[in-house]
């Protein structure tokens, strides 16, 4: 059986921008990328705190140290520069390996700097 868990979590980030004319998406800081371990084209689901809009696109790395986290395309109608955002994305697990399965959890701080994470999971 597999079972389907949170991988990691972006929390306390604000929304640095929003370009509608660009193909779906959400640009999201290398930095902030790598810290949470969310690969290029990855599934993200964005939790808007500001509106109580979620959705589900995918991950496009920014430059590195930019800070961003920008909607793109239809998403870029379901929130506004300044609003609080979490980020979650999920893995399938087979059912041994999820009893001992740890989240990462990356906290963000002002301009979406790194403010802490959880430690790396056990390989």
């Amino acid at each position: 059986m597999l079972r389907t868990l949170l991988k990691a979590k972006l929390r306390g980030g604000r929304l640095t921008g929003t370009e509608l004319h660009y193909e779906g998406s959400i640009a999201i800081d290398r930095r902030l990328m790598e810290a949470a371990d969310i690969l290029a084209g990855e599934q993200v689901h964005v939790l808007n705190l500001s509106n109580g809009s979620r959705l589900i696109t995918y991950a496009i790395p920014a430059p590195a140290a930019s800070g961003a986290l920008a909607l793109r395309g239809a998403a870029a109608r379901l929130g506004q520069t300044g609003d609080e955002v979490i980020l979650l994305t999920y893995a399938q697990v087979d059912d041994l390996e999820a009893r001992s399965f740890r989240s990462r959890v990356v906290h963000l701080g002002k301009h979406n700097r790194l403010a802490g994470k959880t430690p790396k999971r056990k390989a």
